[in-house]
């Protein structure tokens, strides 16, 4: 009987620990989402964050069904700037530049939104990973948190989603490499960053202690922004301080 006991338990903290690793990658995306897209001059999109109803499956098979089907327990919905990808940037950029120089700046424009969306998709799991290595008390760094290490983060369909997109972008292995490994690094300083970081928090708390099946745009992005407002605000207030 206490044996049982201290299994359930195991079993609860498990569970809980998963919830929050869950709710840290999608804030994560969202963030990537609102926050990123933001700095990045791109138009607002709508997005929300669903939630899959678990209650007809028990606490032990949480983390296995979880393995199972990656992403299926929570995932952004919504949220691409790009939702049809060509068969080739290459052939699209060169279709539209002959006809107009003009369109130029619609190719910059097309490609900005592309990176983002990469960008979007690896910071989901970047944010989990850094989750764990603050409650860990490790290090979170590019040498031990790297794009293969994403997978133990719940980025296997993040990383096979930016893969398709490269898919388009070159034929060339090496040029695919190196453009991941490019917006890695950014993904990566936007979730090392102090203000989105706190913003990723904020957000993440709110999914555990509100637990909703569906957090909708508005709610989201209002949260994100007040949490951006405050952390640069105490930090103006902290300079004015150190000055006077």
């Amino acid at each position: 009987m206490k044996r049982n006991k201290i299994i359930e338990a195991h079993s609860h903290d498990k569970l809980t620990e998963h919830k929050k690793r869950v709710a840290f990658h999608e804030a994560g995306h969202a963030a990537g989402i609102h926050l990123n897209n933001k700095t990045r001059q791109l138009p607002p999109i709508f997005f929300k964050i669903i939630f899959k109803d678990m209650g007809g499956v028990a606490e032990t098979d949480v983390m296995s069904y979880q393995a199972a089907h990656d992403d299926c327990i929570a995932r952004v919905e919504g949220g691409r700037l790009i939702e049809s990808l060509p068969p080739s940037i290459d052939s699209l950029v060169r279709e539209l530049t002959k006809h107009s120089d003009a369109m130029i700046q619609l190719v910059n424009d097309y490609m900005v939104a592309f990176e983002a969306d990469i960008i979007n998709l690896l910071i989901g799991p970047l944010a989990e990973a850094k989750y764990v290595a603050d409650t860990d008390d490790e290090l979170f760094n590019r040498q031990l948190v790297n794009l293969n290490a994403l997978k133990n983060y719940g980025g296997s369909s993040d990383l096979a989603l930016a893969n398709e997109y490269l898919q388009s972008f070159s034929a060339d292995e090496q040029q695919r490499d190196e453009k991941l490994d490019e917006l890695f690094t950014v993904a990566f300083d936007f979730v090392n960053n102090d203000v989105n970081w706190a913003a990723i928090n904020k957000l993440a708390n709110y999914i555990l202690d509100d637990n909703k099946n569906i957090i909708g745009c508005e709610e989201i992005v209002s949260m994100l922004d007040e949490s951006v407002d405050h952390f640069q605000n105490r930090r103006k207030r902290a300079r004015l301080r150190q000055n006077g």
